[in-house]
Order: structure tokens, then C-alpha cells, then sequence
């Protein structure tokens, strides 16, 4: 498991064996989300449905979680999920200030991603044939847009928000019995995180770096929404995204035979797909073009790959002539070369001179939201709602991330305590050495 610890044991009843310290823990740990429920039985569902999640079962649907928590109460707990009309916003706002505590900081960063819950049928809120990532292929399923902090490998889960396809939102039948609020409409996956990285900024999530494959960065509309934010970012692409080189310039227009001015500025040099770019830079370059960098360590060792880098302007500014754009901002292109040969993409808007295994090191930073996408799956039951309803999607969304966050509060302060003692010993070996050295010179 990475980055999570489980809580001890549980009982039948979802008790953990030791559960006095734990209860404790736990009921202290959760407060500030209980006082953000309005209602007195929301209150006492929220734990336990928690409580449900945390413990043992391989199913975490609403009747084998009550069968272990709550025996006989299946349609109470049924209904806190499912058709409570307990507004997400202000038990997100507290996650927010939890992730910030747990691994906020100048050093995180804003994992943004999504994952997919698949699904039989065509009636559960947003299902649709799109894209699966757990299959990798077109399926029958729903589509979370993710945002994940993370720092130093330990990550939080922010936010997961479904993607409503286009033939959802404009069916009003579909909308009506999934109960999806009329406010929201169509949006691109890329909207949607632009929205819920305003609202992590808004709670004061503070992180350095925004990542993000190249689901979002193909869209030039996504990047430009990060750079407009102030933010630094990196991201994947496609090997035909067209870039230009960094030197291009874009003259002012020449008079035309008639005296007036070119309609469309021409640039010094064509733009070109960002693969042939890196093939220019490695037939100039040779073997120097490219180099062999680590960026962690995994299960068998250093995790290592071939990175190259160059500075380019990307082609995303105004529209010219035949469907062609002008330079827009320089970034980094960096191409990672893998053992197989296999090639990868990516933009960045580090600063000029940035080292390129600090590009490396932040590209792959990304990985550990997959982590989370599957620990929320297979240990928090993220996929096992049963539910068709847009509200009880998102309530037991948001409470599998508030587990999840939990398990990284009870981890991290297993982490300290391990310091904490390992210090503490530290400083009486170094004392005992000092007494040593006194007695010795004292006897000299």
C-alpha cells in the first residue's frame, strides 16, 4: 500500500479491537466535518457511515456496510447517502483545509486527473459509452474529473466531480430522474478542474507545482487557464501538438502590392509536431540529447527513464491563415524516452533555467493519483455505490475521500512518533558520547 495505513482491526460491529484510543482519535479527527452538517441525524450518519467505509467487508455499498455497522438500519443509513439534501460544499471546504494541513506547503502538488466507475445500464447519473481508464478501453461507465495534493509522496484526495457528457446534459428525462441540479450543464473535463482548482485556491490549498496528463493538456484552453492563474504547471500531450522554436519572431506585416498591410503575420519559421522538434534536437545532438535520469524508487529499484528538453514557443496563440496559430508562450517541451522506446510528451512553464531532472522529478510526480484512485476503490468502495442519483454519487465520493484522509492523518502520525522516538534516541546516544569524552579528558 502506498501512502495509506489502515486503522487496526475491526470487529463484527466495525469496532476496532483497542477501540477506546481509536474512537477517540477518530471522533476528535472528524468534529469539524460533523459541526459542518446542518441537521442533528446527519450528524449521527456521518460517522457511521465512515466508520463503514474504514472497516472490514470487500463491499461498501450502503446494505453490507449496515449489516456490519449498523444492523437493522439499512434504510436510515440508505437515506443519509443517497437522498439527504446535505449540501457537499462546506464538508469539502473543511477536506480542504485538512489536505492543507496533512501535505500542503510550497513543495506540493495539484495532481489533476480522472477516473472511471464502470457501469452496467444507462440509467446511474452521467454512464455513458466513453473512455474507461480501468479497462483502458471505450466502455459503459462514469467519469470523475480528480485533484489530488500530494507531497513528498503522500497524497490527499481533493475533489471528484463527474463529468455530465453532452448527451446527458441536454437530455432532460435522463437529468430529471438522476435529479441532477438544473444549474449545472455541460461542461469539458477541463472546465470542470479549472473550477475545482479556483475552489482549492479560494480555501487556501497551497501547492507549487500543477500536473496533469495529456487528457488536459492537449487543450490549449486548459493551459492558458493555468498560466492565467498565476500557477506552474506541467503536462502531458500528444506527439502532434505543434510547437515552434523558441528564436521564432513574427514581423510586423509587410505591405501587401496594393499598399495594404498582410492580413495575417507570417512567423520566421513553421511550426512543426512536437516529435519532429525532438528528432531535430537529437539528429543535432546526438547521443548527448538525451539523458538517463532517475526520479524515485520503486519495488525494484530506482525508477529510471531517457529525458531530453528544449525551450520552444508553443503553436496556441491567434488564429493565421489555413487553420494555423501563431507562436503563444515559451515553455519547456520535454520528450521522456522509456526502455521500451516508447516516447512521451510534455509542456511545462518552468523558468528558462530550470535543471532538467527538476522537469523530470516533476513530470513523474504524477503517478501517485493512480495510488489514490485505487486505494479509494478497492480498500474505501468509491465504485460500489449503488445509487443513480447525481447528489448520492457525490456524497459517497466526498466521504470516501474524507476516509481516505483520515487514514493519512492516522499514518502520518505514525510517522512522527517513529521520528519523535528516533530523534529522542539520537540525543541520548549523542549525550552518553559527550558524558564519555568529559570523563576521558577529566582522567588525561
Amino acid at each position: 500500500m502506498i501512502g495509506v495505513v489502515a486503522v487496526s482491526r475491526t470487529g463484527e460491529q466495525g469496532q476496532p479491537d483497542g477501540s477506546a484510543a481509536w474512537e477517540r482519535d477518530f471522533q476528535q479527527w472528524l468534529a469539524p466535518f460533523v459541526a459542518a452538517f446542518e441537521r442533528e441525524a446527519q450528524r449521527r450518519w456521518a460517522p457511521v457511515y465512515l466508520k463503514g467505509l474504514l472497516g472490514p467487508g470487500e463491499r461498501k455499498s450502503v446494505e453490507p456496510m449496515a449489516e456490519r455497522v449498523c444492523p437493522g438500519e439499512t434504510q436510515q443509513l440508505h437515506h443519509f447517502v443517497a437522498a439527504a439534501p446535505w449540501a457537499t460544499e462546506p464538508l469539502e471546504a473543511v477536506l480542504a483545509r485538512v489536505a492543507d494541513r496533512l501535505v500542503g506547503g510550497p513543495d506540493a502538488v495539484l495532481i489533476i486527473d480522472d477516473t472511471s466507475l464502470v457501469k452496467q445500464g444507462r440509467h446511474s447519473v452521467g454512464v455513458a459509452r466513453q473512455y474507461c481508464g480501468a479497462l483502458g478501453k471505450t466502455a459503459n461507465c462514469q467519469a470523475l474529473v480528480s485533484l489530488t495534493l500530494a507531497r513528498g509522496e503522500v497524497p490527499v484526495p481533493l475533489a471528484l466531480r463527474l463529468y455530465l457528457p453532452e448527451a446527458w446534459a441536454t437530455d432532460a428525462e435522463r437529468r430529471a430522474r438522476a435529479k441532477v441540479p438544473e444549474a449545472i450543464t455541460f461542461r469539458t473535463k477541463g472546465e470542470i478542474a479549472l473550477a475545482e482548482v479556483d475552489r482549492g485556491l479560494a480555501a487556501g490549498v497551497r501547492f507549487g507545482l500543477v500536473l496533469a496528463d495529456a487528457g488536459y493538456g492537449r487543450s490549449a484552453d486548459f493551459r492558458a487557464g493555468l498560466t492565467a492563474r498565476g500557477l506552474t504547471w506541467a503536462v502531458g500531450i500528444e506527439a502532434t501538438q505543434k510547437v515552434y522554436p523558441a528564436d521564432v519572431a513574427v514581423p510586423a506585416p509587410a505591405p501587401g502590392p496594393t499598399g495594404r498591410p498582410q492580413k495575417h503575420p507570417g512567423p520566421t519559421e513553421p511550426s512543426v509536431p512536437a516529435r519532429a522538434l525532438i528528432d531535430a534536437l537529437a539528429a543535432r545532438r546526438g547521443r548527448r540529447a538525451f539523458r538517463e535520469l532517475s526520479w524515485r524508487r520503486g519495488t525494484n529499484g530506482l525508477l529510471a527513464a531517457e529525458f531530453a528538453a528544449v525551450r520552444v514557443r508553443v503553436a496556441d496563440g491567434p488564429r493565421m491563415a489555413k487553420r494555423q496559430h501563431l507562436p503563444g508562450d515559451a515553455a519547456w517541451l520535454v520528450c521522456e524516452r522509456r526502455a521500451t522506446g516508447e516516447r512521451k510528451y510534455y509542456l511545462t512553464n518552468h523558468p528558462p533555467r530550470t535543471a532538467l531532472v527538476t522537469l523530470a522529478r516533476a513530470i513523474k510526480a504524477r503517478w501517485v493519483c493512480e495510488q489514490v484512485h485505487q486505494q479509494l476503490k478497492e480498500e474505501l468502495g468509491l465504485d460500489h455505490f449503488e445509487g443513480r442519483s447525481w447528489l448520492g454519487l457525490h456524497h459517497h465520493a466526498l466521504l470516501t475521500m474524507i476516509a481516505f484522509a483520515y487514514l493519512q492523518h492516522r499514518r502520518l502520525q505514525t510517522v512522527h512518533r517513529r521520528d519523535a522516538r528516533a530523534h529522542r534516541a539520537a540525543r541520548r546516544r549523542g549525550k552518553k558520547i559527550h558524558r564519555a569524552r568529559l570523563r576521558a579528558t577529566a582522567t588525561a
